[in-house]
């Protein structure tokens, strides 16, 4: 489920007719000011903006009399982690005078397979624990709540009959703008009551269903996926990928960076899953082994090798690896040769200097890993390819040894994220090019005279000779799809010793992040 911040969610409410109290949203200390002067320059309250519980007792809710003061406040948070990733917005809102507080939240009854609204007589923290004073309300899925179960539960609270009464209205407003939105859930707590008779939603968390976003564009939801925090450049990066190829799966979640490990004293990995539940289970047994993981990844679903590639590359743009972990299901149906070409093209373009240890474990595992580890004499790292009927268990533990291997020989250097690197004629004034699904194959022309037969005989019937000139066999249309057949020729070629073919793939925006990290 997708998640918007508080402020976010005030915004719909506000826009549906629901009060909020008034204030805006902070990104640095002087904005934090503005917001408190506009106000009235007393009595506001920031909060850190964090996909999280328990901000108050973190320290990341305070009040403040003054602009400067609240600017003191926002410095502080937002030098803030929740979790493991930096606070980047705080919301500065008006004080209220609260007299009671009511908790509202609605959600999807998985059971009934229908909405149900919750609402309790006390809001605040701890509401999960009060469950004998909170009434549920069912709901239709498009007439909304039930009205006579509504009205019993808004008597229940034994409010004044004007508050009752707005009480009621804003829990239909509820209904209304979930479902408008397409909500999984909305939580309103607390829903509180002024002590002059208002009712305004003092809080408000909200989650979108992930298949919904791309029909609101209007949240502004930058990825359809819950994470525990708002997504990083990276993770922008990759799910853009996913988004361009929709030939199997690719997850990507950034859980720790190298500062992370040095603090737990374990050393940092990158790591590559397949299938979701052996993915957990080998992440799971590399923790074991001592590491901390640098992400979570799935590629699975019979990628496409141009997918694996672009996985294996976004894994390594992090600093501080000191090795390389793929394993996942040890049934997979997918085509392992396939993720076998993507892994190696990307070993090799990136001159990978850490340890590798992949599971391929499934169907032609044993190709998969001969291809695996037919790039190991071209690149600086050891690498190790293992099949079904090695554990999970068991390659963490050579991963541990070929990491403590590299310290001892004194040779041991975190990795650092680099640019791919590219033969020289790929671009050049002889290089013939043809167009693929986000890339181009490049083929040596000067070369073409004598490498055209094993490229050819590679090519898997793809490529012709025509007067010395590489051709396609099939249109340039039907010749996009086949960046997958032009990678294993790549890779195949590379292989025998045969130059004169590379698939130059893009990864919009990676270029320019690893630039930044690499100062350029």
């Amino acid at each position: 489920m997708a998640r918007l911040h508080e402020y976010q969610g005030k915004q719909i409410l506000e826009k549906a007719g629901i009060t909020v109290p008034r204030g805006g949203v902070a990104r640095s200390a002087a904005e934090a000011e503005v917001v408190t002067a506009k106000l009235g320059g007393t009595g506001v309250v920031v909060k850190v903006q964090a996909w999280t519980t328990g901000r108050a007792a973190a320290g990341g809710v305070a009040f403040a009399q003054s602009p400067a003061e609240a600017g003191r406040h926002a410095e502080r948070m937002l030098a803030m982690k929740f979790g493991r990733f930096p606070v980047t917005e705080v919301i500065v809102e008006e004080k209220i005078a609260i007299a009671r507080e009511l908790f509202v939240s609605l959600a999807i009854d998985e059971r009934e397979r229908a909405p149900v609204l919750l609402l309790s007589a006390t809001g605040g923290s701890g509401v999960e624990e009060r469950a004998s004073a909170t009434r549920k309300i069912p709901c239709h899925v498009s007439r909304g709540p039930d009205a006579a179960a509504l009205r019993v539960a808004v008597a229940s609270l034994g409010l004044a009959a004007g508050v009752a009464a707005e009480v009621e209205r804003c829990v239909r407003v509820l209904f209304s703008v979930a479902q408008s939105i397409e909500s999984r859930s909305l939580e309103v707590n607390p829903l509180a009551i002024t002590v002059d008779g208002k009712v305004v939603a003092a809080d408000c968390r909200v989650t979108v269903d992930d298949y919904a976003v791309a029909r609101h564009p209007e949240l502004g939801i930058e990825i359809a996926r819950e994470l525990d925090h708002p997504p990083t450049e990276l993770e922008r990066i990759a799910y853009r990928v996913e988004q361009d190829d929709h030939r199997g799966t690719f997850f990507f979640a950034q859980m720790n960076t190298a500062e992370d490990a040095a603090k737990s004293g374990k050393a940092l990995i990158g790591f590559h899953g397949a299938g979701g539940g052996g993915s957990m289970m080998s992440m799971d047994a590399i923790t074991n082994a001592g590491f901390t993981v640098a992400n979570f990844c799935d590629a699975s679903g019979n990628p496409s090798p141009a997918k694996v590639y672009r996985a294996a590359c976004i894994i390594l743009a992090q600093d501080g690896l000191v090795g390389y972990f793929g394993s996942g299901s040890g049934v997979a149906n997918q085509e392992q040769y396939w993720s076998g070409y993507g892994l190696a093209k990307a070993f090799w373009e990136m001159n990978i200097d850490i340890p590798v240890v992949i599971r391929l474990g499934g169907n032609t595992e044993d190709r998969a890993v001969e291809i695996l580890q037919s790039i190991a004499g071209e690149v600086p790292a050891k690498i190790h390819g293992y099949k079904k009927t090695d554990s999970p268990a068991a390659i963490a533990s050579k991963m541990a040894s070929l990491v403590a291997e590299q310290r001892a020989s004194g040779q041991s250097k975190p990795w650092s994220p680099r640019a791919p690197r590219r033969p020289e004629f790929v671009g050049g004034k002889h290089a013939v090019k043809f167009d693929v699904k986000g890339g181009r194959v490049w083929i040596d022309g000067a070369a073409w005279k004598n490498k055209s037969a094993a490229i050819i005989a590679r090519s898997n019937g793809l490529l012709r000779d025509y007067a010395g000139t590489p051709e396609l066999t099939v249109t340039a249309a039907e010749f996009q799809n086949k960046d997958g057949d032009m990678i294993a020729c790549e890779v195949e070629c590379r292989r025998d010793g045969v130059g004169g073919l590379f698939v130059e793939l893009e990864i919009p925006g990676l270029d320019a992040l690893i630039s930044r990290k690499a100062g350029v």
